[in-house]
């Protein structure tokens, strides 16, 4: 299986939203834009959120057995994709990219 590179990009806030359906959260992410973590043998990297994690699986495990066009050609790499977690609040948008098996390098 291929390693997989998840690199936070971009989060929204729906400021509205929270302000008219969310209860109070002390700390509702605990991921910052920038982090990125590796995927190995689609595996959950260790201090990734496990919701975020249930969204972005199934991709992450497609682009470890070497699949590609998850989206046909959306994508100007094939074997990447670009996903937001399901947290309608505050979706952190990530990219996801196949490393080959000697390049696997984070900077957590």
């Amino acid at each position: 299986m291929k390693t997989i590179r998840i690199t936070a990009l971009r989060q929204t806030l729906h400021t509205d939203l929270m302000e008219q359906y969310e209860l109070p959260q002390e700390s509702p992410c605990c991921l910052q834009v920038g982090q990125t973590f590796l995927s190995i043998e689609a595996r959950i990297p260790q201090g990734f959120c496990p919701e975020a994690w249930k969204t972005l699986q199934p991709f992450v495990l497609q682009l470890a057995q070497g699949h590609g066009n998850i989206y046909g050609n959306w994508m100007k790499d094939p074997h990447s994709a670009l996903l937001s977690c399901n947290d309608g609040f505050r979706p952190m948008s990530f990219l996801l990219e196949t490393l080959s098996d000697t390049s696997a390098e984070t900077n957590e």
